[in-house]
């Protein structure tokens, strides 16, 4: 298997929704976590998708169709989980992300991050 490019910023955004969801990663799940991380953007179902297509042709993800079921009028969920290869590309990605944190925090201060923690309701820095 080849090793990926690197990921793009929705990319990453949908495996970190993969990864979180864990047992219940689906498409419907996993485009309401992709919105939730990308917020305020708006997020299409289409847009996540077309992703988790593109990262299963790369190998970084793999899917799987559960069994039918009734309250889904006899249809199947395609269940979604990062592969090995994915992980390590998330890893390295969030790796760069810290170290982009990092610099911009040395430059911006930690009293900056802070600010910015409260107004996107997470703590920083």
């Amino acid at each position: 298997m080849v090793k990926p490019d690197s990921l793009g910023q929705f990319e990453q955004l949908v495996m970190t929704a993969i990864l979180t969801l864990r047992d219940e990663a689906y498409g419907v799940t996993i485009h309401a976590k992709v919105e939730e991380l990308a917020r305020p953007k708006a997020v299409s179902l289409g847009a996540v998708y077309v992703t988790l297509d593109r990262l299963e042709d790369k190998g970084l993800v793999a899917s799987w169709l559960s069994d039918p079921t009734p309250e889904r009028g006899g249809r199947s969920k395609r269940y979604y989980r990062l592969e090995a290869l994915g992980e390590r590309a998330l890893q390295e990605s969030a790796v760069t992300a810290k170290r982009i944190w990092d610099g911009i925090v040395e430059v911006w201060g930690k009293e900056w991050a802070k600010e910015w923690g409260k107004r996107w309701g997470k703590e920083a820095g």
